[in-house]
């Protein structure tokens, strides 16, 4: 495992689902009741744990002063009080848009085009950076409390 396990236990599949609800909603034009459901199925799978990696690393890269245990517990106290709030909308970017590419392609959405783009070196290459970004993302939205 690429992250500690306690990572899971307080960075839960509703709570990450949550932070990414309102860019998938507006990147794809749907409501937020249709985003949550697209992106349940999307993590449901082995994406999970690739999307926690990538939060753990951008975490560690970005609060280098803080070992593994303060750094838990500075997401402990983020979501603290309002564990399942939305996170903030992200502008769109190439990575943005290859991550939210993914996302389709796990639910299904995208089509086979798509799918062969994704699976070309150039798209690994994307969806790396993609991942990397939401990764990110979420370490901002989780470390950003008290």
């Amino acid at each position: 495992m690429k992250y500690p396990p306690r990572l899971g236990h307080l960075a839960t599949r509703p709570v990450v689902v949550n932070r990414l609800v309102p860019t998938y909603a507006k990147a794809h034009q749907i409501d937020e009741q249709e985003a949550a459901q697209r992106l349940e199925r999307a993590i449901a799978g082995r994406l999970w744990e690739d999307l926690l990696a990538a939060t753990w690393e951008a975490m560690q890269s970005r609060v280098k002063r803080l070992d593994e245990q303060k750094l838990l517990e500075k997401v402990f106290n983020t979501l603290e009080d309002r564990p399942l709030r939305y996170g903030r909308v992200v502008e769109p970017n190439a990575a943005w848009s290859a991550f939210m590419m993914l996302l389709d392609l796990e639910i299904g959405t995208a089509g086979d085009a798509a799918r062969k783009v994704m699976e070309s070196e150039q798209g690994r290459k994307m969806i790396s950076a993609g991942l990397a970004e939401a990764g990110m993302f979420l370490a901002i939205e989780l470390t950003k409390g008290k």
